[in-house]
């Protein structure tokens, strides 16, 4: 998972240079007054987007499955301790019963 969000940060950081390059040789437009990094952000967030979802999609579906595994993995183990807690709960009913 660490490694996806690594990849898709450098994605964004790579669009942001070359967005804020073109911004500042003016061969992109200028944000209004003080909003021009705000606009390098937008735009690198709005180009890196699709790239990410394009070139990211095997590391994507790797992330994905791991966190599945851990769902699953927590999913067990949470039905084990309530068997467990369920086990017990019948045996002690039963020597009070008795």
């Amino acid at each position: 998972m660490l490694r996806y969000t690594l990849m898709r940060l450098g994605i964004f950081v790579g669009c942001f240079l070359v967005v804020w390059g073109l911004v500042y040789s003016e061969i992109l437009p200028r944000g209004l007054g003080d909003s021009n990094m705000l606009w390098v952000l937008l735009l690198s967030l709005v180009i890196s987007a699709p790239i990410s979802f394009v070139a990211l999609r095997k590391e994507r579906d790797r992330a994905s499955a791991t966190v599945v595994a851990r769902v699953d993995r927590t999913k067990a183990n949470l039905e084990a301790n309530r068997t467990q807690e369920d086990e017990a709960d019948d045996i002690a009913r039963a020597r009070t019963q008795g």
